[in-house]
């Protein structure tokens, strides 16, 4: 893994990219996007989607096991700690999930590297992890597509317009949410802000990286133009700040011209990449609804449709979903080339959410599930749901005493 730890700041996009999204990819750092998109994957694996549980909607580890939970702590190089959940407030998560919930769900964690961590990443890296759709109710968000102002975010210079709904879920909190009362930005904002401190009073090389999946990968793009926009990436007192960088896994478009010119204003400190299958009809979805959607940052073109491991070859709609994004940076190699898997990973992980393994493989389908829905046995023999509930933020997270805080927007 020296490889990574060497050559970090290119992998994360300082020259952005330049000679590393040409096919095929350089093998490490086909591993490295394959990590980010693992730890993305690992938020929908840990999602608690059994109705009748009191977690319904949250987490079902609490976040001092959370990768060991999810399989990602065995074997794997890639150390980090979560330190915080944050959560989602939308009254169309109210009236879809429920009144338990109060209008919230979880969408997402921050992490930080081990010392183990840092040592084969070549930094401490502070991560914010955003998950993709997982409810009706988010659908019916995704769907508000019409361009609202984000003067709230980036301020009034170059009249930036951003989509309604990933706009609505990033800045929406209200007293009454208790798991939002502060937004899903605030609460964010609060974590990373104490983990720069923390790690530049201790001197250390340090780099944010935000990731997301579909709608994750919308509001990893909106929170990582934040953070440097409103500089949470710089210490306490110091006008230098943390590089930032943007995996957007199948991310659809964010914002509008405006929203562009911001973003070109921001790449010294800023990077995104978005990476495409190009079979994928999400990416290019919004602009062909309202042609004034622009997009940012570098993009990486990929094809899982020419693995010969499927089931059915060739383009279909499971080309959105995350595993196969990640089966497709493992072995695409380019247009003209045969599909060849060049990084150590387990091709049954496709089936863990889908059904397009060739049969061949005796792989089940679908099947990564939580052993009896949470039920356990207890000492009587009978049976109960016994599932991990997470406490919600505490009521002062996530207040900054700053003229920005005033702009956050109550339910």
């Amino acid at each position: 893994m020296a490889s990574i730890a060497e050559n970090w700041k290119d992998f994360s996009g300082a020259r952005n990219w330049a000679g590393l999204l040409d096919h095929p990819l350089n093998t490490e750092f086909r591993r490295y996007l394959i990590h980010y998109g693992e730890r993305v994957d690992a938020i929908v694996d840990a999602f608690n989607d059994v109705k009748a549980s009191d977690s319904y909607g949250l987490s079902r580890y609490p976040a001092e096991d959370f990768f060991m939970n999810v399989n990602l702590q065995n074997g794997n190089p890639f150390k980090y700690q979560v330190t915080k959940y944050f959560y989602l407030q939308s009254e169309f998560i109210a009236e879809g999930f429920g009144l338990d919930l109060e209008g919230s769900a979880w969408i997402g964690y921050v992490a930080v590297t081990t010392d183990e961590g840092q040592r084969v990443l070549g930094r401490r890296d502070i991560l914010v992890c955003w998950r993709g759709t997982k409810s009706n109710p988010e659908r019916a968000q995704n769907l508000e597509v019409d361009l609202t102002p984000a003067s709230d975010i980036f301020g009034a210079a170059n009249n930036p317009k951003v989509h309604r709904g990933f706009h609505n879920a990033y800045v929406a909190y209200g007293e009454k949410f208790k798991y939002n009362k502060a937004s899903a930005r605030t609460q964010v904002r609060a974590e990373v802000r104490k983990l720069v401190d923390m790690y530049a009073l201790k001197g250390e090389e340090v780099s944010i990286t935000v990731a997301g999946h579909s709608l994750g990968a919308a509001l990893a793009t909106l929170n990582g133009m934040d953070m440097v926009a409103n500089g949470w990436n710089k210490p306490s007192g110091s006008d230098k700040g943390f590089p930032v960088t943007v995996f957007a896994y199948a991310s659809p478009s964010v914002g509008d011209q405006g929203f562009q010119d911001v973003f070109n204003g921001l790449t010294n400190d800023l990077h995104v990449l978005r990476i495409r299958n190009s079979n994928d009809p999400v990416p290019p979805g919004m602009k062909k609804v309202v042609p004034d959607y622009r997009d940012v940052g570098e993009e990486l073109e990929i094809d899982s449709s020419k693995s010969p491991y499927l089931k059915r070859p060739g383009p279909f709609a499971g080309a959105h979903y995350l595993q196969l994004y990640l089966h497709g940076i493992a072995g695409y190699q380019g247009k003209e080339e045969e599909f060849q898997v060049v990084v150590d990973r387990d091709i049954s992980l496709l089936n863990k959410p889908l059904d397009v393994l060739a049969d061949k493989y005796k792989i089940p389908p679908k099947w990564w599930a939580v052993k009896n829905k949470g039920m356990i046995q207890m000492d009587n023999g009978f049976w109960k749901l016994n599932d991990y509930v997470p406490e919600p933020p505490s009521d002062d997270e996530g207040i900054i005493t700053s003229p920005e805080n005033s702009n956050l927007s109550p339910a």
